[in-house]
């Protein structure tokens, strides 16, 4: 049914560290695992070795124990976004609330985003349960505000959350004074913040969710490239594994499988990562609990204080490559990589002493319509899960948990969510996407220049351009 597999990742990594700083700094020997020795049976095949196939495994596992899972993964364990995201484990969902509601109804739209509050506390409650060293802690995302534009824009934030029934333990705006006690930001004018989000180590989930799926019983089979999936089997270069219940969990390299390339298309987030930081800095910054920590601007970034006293801010700017290509060079660009140093030391002027160690990127899977979605199709055997957005980290647990439930046949609530069985509209065909894709990054870059330097808002033609591609920023 898909083919075409065998292309999906990269081949040439010599040492699987180099990949991103959390690779690297991850309490992991990353030591290969076997790959698949010829053709098995299984219950249960995944395909994909990132946070949504580790996490169906392991609650397919926690709910029935007999069962024979198996994964297949061309690289190793949280190769992809799940070894570079930005550690953030949100309650964000890809999609505003109005387009949840559109489609299912407030009440559906409520229901999901109380079952993404949710998810942030199952996550740190499994690190806890199984012993995961991933630098979980709960402190909460502060939103800045660094203009009277992006005043207006997150304290409309605020006000719309409100609307949809959250109260003040949700989301809740803090005066410039209360933001500099949590943390000083360059230019501030106040923060929101949510309690709902937690910092963690990206890698240390990814490889510590496949160390416990182990202990339970999955095997994982590392370098072992699936070149096709169908009705009840993988077709991989080393073997076939045949199972009545198949996943698909390929996220940002999906638009690699035959037929898939205006599904999901992949777009590149980059990041940085400073030395770590001396505690004077930290205490003239401020930044004294592990808050994550974004603003106002149109070109999204995203901000973290490392268990090991880093400061790791990532965001948007890198171009959508033609054709949804996806290559190792895409990940370094060093005009990206300028712009967020930029950031960094116009944030926390305090930083500018200190050395940027640590440059990585990877893709990320965007449907049309910025809406995730999880379904299973019980004809064909085949479940899926993704177009996360960047938003994965927790997203990821919540489809772990309905693709359990909906390969079990389990009526619970996960499985009445809106988001199970959405199915998003492809793509345009090239050169549109191309076209549309980096025409959107550039004028929400151009439009943040505009603000930051004229203090004018240009929201007439930043709407405009969030109505065509369905999202709110990139």
């Amino acid at each position: 049914m898909y083919s075409g597999l065998g292309w999906l990742y990269r081949s040439d990594m010599a040492d699987p560290r180099s990949i991103s700083m959390w690779m690297d700094t991850v309490d992991d020997d990353l030591a290969p695992r076997p790959p698949l020795g010829g053709d098995v049976d299984a219950d249960v095949a995944i395909v994909g070795a990132g946070y949504t196939g580790l996490w169906t495994a392991y609650y397919l596992k926690r709910a029935d124990p007999t069962l024979r899972v198996a994964i297949v993964e061309k690289e190793f364990a949280g190769f992809g976004a799940s070894g570079r995201n930005g550690g953030w484990c949100s309650a964000l969902f890809a999609a505003p609330h109005g387009k949840v509601a559109k489609r299912s109804g407030r009440a559906a739209a409520i229901a999901l985003q109380r079952a993404m509050f949710e998810s942030v506390d199952e996550v740190g409650r499994v690190i806890q349960t199984e012993g995961i060293d991933a630098h979980f802690e709960k402190a909460g995302t502060l939103t800045f505000a660094t203009s009277t534009t992006q005043l207006a824009r997150v304290r409309a934030e605020v006000d719309e959350q409100r609307a949809w029934g959250f109260s003040e333990d949700d989301m809740r705006w803090l005066e410039p004074e209360e933001a500099e006690t949590a943390m000083r930001v360059e230019g501030s004018l106040g923060a929101a913040f949510t309690p709902h989000c937690a910092a963690l180590h990206p890698a240390g989930l990814a490889r510590g969710l496949a160390r416990t799926i182990e202990r339970l019983g999955v095997t994982l089979y590392e370098h072992t490239a699936a070149t096709a999936i169908e009705r009840h089997k993988v077709i991989t270069d080393r073997g076939k594994v045949s199972a009545p219940l198949i996943v698909r969990a390929t996220e940002g390299y999906t638009a690699q499988l035959d037929g898939m390339r205006r599904h999901l298309v992949p777009l590149y987030s980059l990041m940085i990562a400073t030395e770590p930081l001396p505690q004077h800095v930290w205490g003239e910054i401020g930044w004294n609990r592990r808050y994550t920590m974004a603003d106002g601007r149109h070109l999204l970034i995203y901000a973290q204080r490392t268990a090991d006293g880093r400061i790791a801010l990532g965001g948007r700017g890198a171009p959508y490559h033609f054709g949804s290509r996806i290559e190792p060079e895409f990940e370094q660009r060093p005009d990206v990589f300028s712009q967020l140093k930029g950031v960094v030391h116009s944030l926390w002027p305090a930083t500018r002493d200190f050395a940027v160690t640590y440059q990585w990127g990877g893709p990320l899977g965007v449907p049309r319509d910025w809406y995730s979605s999880v379904g299973f199709d019980r004809d064909s055997g085949i479940g899926w899960a993704g177009g996360y957005v960047g938003d994965g980290v927790t997203t990821t647990n919540l489809a772990g948990r309905t693709l359990a439930d909906l390969m079990l046949g389990r009526a619970s609530e996960l499985v009445r969510l809106p988001w199970v069985g959405h199915r998003s509209r492809k793509w345009e065909p090239e050169p549109l996407r191309w076209i549309g894709i980096n025409l959107a990054t550039r004028v929400y870059a151009s439009a943040d220049r505009a603000e930051r330097i004229k203090g004018e808002p240009v929201d007439g033609r930043v709407d405009f351009l969030n109505r065509l591609i369905g999202l709110k920023n990139i």
